[in-house]
């Protein structure tokens, strides 16, 4: 999900709870934007994501996010779900295909790919998931995360 034109987020889970939080965190970003006169590094989003979870702890939401953006620290990657559990990392997945696809990511990635082989590796992982567990699926789009801003792969 587009959340600003330096920040996504992935959806998994029910995609009512997905969509309404990362709009609602889309909301709260532009208006941190034009409060403070600069984007909301994506260290910040993940920690507004994940404060807003823990008001909800245990209340049957079915959400788990990546948040990938890039800011003046450069590039960044957070996991926050709707137990507040926030993690920053290099490579996440989530979701009930992610098993699959960890598998295909942990035998395929390398520091030094190219932007064509981790594309690709990116299309092999998200495949393995959706055709190996009977409850992935659903709208897929492949981003690259640059700079300034992400732009759309494909669909």
């Amino acid at each position: 999900m587009e959340i600003n034109p330096h920040l996504l987020g992935t959806m998994s889970g029910s995609a009512a709870d997905c969509q309404y939080w990362e709009r609602l965190l889309a909301k709260e970003c532009r208006l941190y934007k034009l409060r403070n006169k600069q984007r909301i590094s994506v260290s910040a989003a993940s920690k507004l994501l994940c404060n807003m979870m823990l008001g909800y702890r245990g209340m049957g939401l079915s959400m788990g996010s990546m948040i990938v953006g890039w800011d003046n620290k450069g590039p960044g990657l957070y996991y926050v779900d709707d137990n507040a559990t926030r993690l920053s990392g290099r490579m996440f997945s989530t979701g009930c295909g992610s098993s699959y696809a960890y598998g295909v990511m942990d035998s395929g990635y390398r520091e030094d790919m190219t932007v064509e082989e981790a594309y690709e590796l990116g299309r092999r992982g998200i495949t393995h998931a959706t055709h190996r567990d009977a409850y992935s699926g659903g709208v897929v789009n492949l981003y690259h995360m640059q700079e300034d801003g992400w732009i759309k792969v494909c669909k």
